[in-house]
This record gives C-alpha cells, sequence and structure tokens, in this order.
C-alpha cells in the first residue's frame, strides 16, 4: 500500500462536465455518452470474474464502487484525503520492472468519481478513486460482465499459432470491439466492493527499497 506524495488535484470525473486538471493529470478521455473519465493503469489478479489486488485483501468486479475499510470509528466515502481509500491505479502504462508474481496482470481502468491525484514519480501520477470500470484485461478489451469468458478465448487464442495456413488477411467492414476509449460505456450503477487496493506499482516501490509513505489508515 502507498500514498503516493504531494497532493495535485482533487475533482469529479464521469460526468459531461470535462474537471479542471493540472496538464501532469489529464489522463482524461470521454465515453461513448460523452461523459469524462479518467484512464489509468494497474496490477491484479484475476480470479473467475473478480479481480483480487496485490495485497491480497478482498476483491473487485469489473465495475465497481469503492468502500473504506476504516471501520466505524471515522466512517467517510472513499476515497478521502486522511485515508488510503479508493481505487489505486497510475496515470502511466509502463510495465517495466513490474511483479509477476501470483499471476499478477496489468490492467486498464476507466476512473469515475470523487479522484484524488497525488505525486508518484517524474512523469506519472497516483490516482485514488471512488469508481472504477476495468477496460482491459492485459491487452485484451473487455465489458463488464465479460471477465471469465474473454479469459478463455484469450487462452484459446494462445493454442493458435501465427498465420497456420499462409491465408492472406481482409479487412473488416467495421472497426474492431473496443478499438478505442470512445466506445467506453460508464454503467448505470456499481456494486460496493471493500478492498485493500495496491495499483503494483506500488509493490515495485518497495522492493526497489524506493521510501514509500507509511500507511495512514487501512483503505480500499
Amino acid at each position: 500500500m502507498c500514498r503516493g506524495g504531494r497532493l495535485l488535484a482533487d475533482f469529479v470525473a464521469g460526468t459531461k462536465e470535462k474537471p479542471r486538471v493540472p496538464q501532469l493529470v489529464d489522463n482524461l478521455t470521454t465515453t461513448v455518452d460523452g461523459e469524462w473519465v479518467v484512464w489509468a493503469f494497474k496490477l491484479a489478479r484475476v480470479v473467475g470474474n473478480q479481480f483480487v489486488p496485490l495485497t491480497g485483501r478482498g476483491s473487485y468486479p469489473a465495475d465497481a464502487s469503492a468502500t473504506c475499510l476504516a471501520g466505524s470509528w471515522r466512517r467517510h466515502e472513499a476515497p478521502d484525503l486522511l485515508c488510503t481509500c479508493g481505487f489505486h491505479a497510475l496515470s502511466e502504462p509502463d510495465l517495466t520492472g513490474l511483479p509477476t508474481w501470483d499471476g499478477a496482470t496489468p490492467l486498464t481502468v476507466a476512473l469515475s468519481g470523487r479522484v484524488l491525484a497525488f505525486e508518484w514519480h517524474p512523469g506519472a501520477v497516483l490516482l485514488r478513486a471512488a469508481r472504477q470500470t476495468v477496460v482491459r484485461v492485459g491487452g485484451a478489451v473487455i465489458t463488464g460482465n465479460d471477465v471469465a469468458q474473454l479469459l478463455g478465448e484469450i487462452e484459446a487464442a494462445r493454442q493458435r499459432p501465427d498465420d497456420p495456413e499462409g491465408r492472406l488477411v481482409r479487412t473488416c467492414s467495421k472497426d474492431p470491439s473496443g478499438a478505442g476509449p470512445v466506445r467506453l460505456k460508464l454503467p448505470s450503477s456499481y456494486l460496493q466492493a471493500a478492498v485493500s487496493d495496491d495499483a503494483g506499482w506500488c509493490q515495485v516501490a518497495d522492493h526497489r527499497g524506493v521510501k514509500v509513505p507509511p500507511l495512514v489508515a487501512a483503505g480500499v
């Protein structure tokens, strides 16, 4: 678990009004409905149709709303400035040196609701958000409830050699599904998820000997 450095921005995404954020935090894109979301990256283990953070505490579905684990002593909505709750993700997709233990898989996610952005390392930002939609598992595009089916298709595709019969390619009549973030559509409702989240880069920083700020409170 890590918290990042100085707070760079505190804003709301998932509406048709573009958030006003610093250039460093401008990982914004629109959905098919014209709603602004934050494009971000993280690691998790895929277990059935759920995702387990590297902390191993809890799991979440492809579309989820975060709840804090801090307990009754200080109830608050996630994310909160005085806690580490919320869905963690990074602004940059750099996979160099990322951990491979426990079947960790890169995820591309769209963040919405309240989003907090913190300094992480030069050129990157650590994000904590209220809501999260998993858009890609590894390099494959998914939609909300298609995780298990998608992973089966990915595994089946790995069994097929490239160009096995020397056939010529043909072009598609339309753009492939998931050809760009513009095709993303946010769900009308999210399942609540109480997990202790970690983008994965936090684990990398810890293993490289980089000093990570101490945990304030148990969070999502």
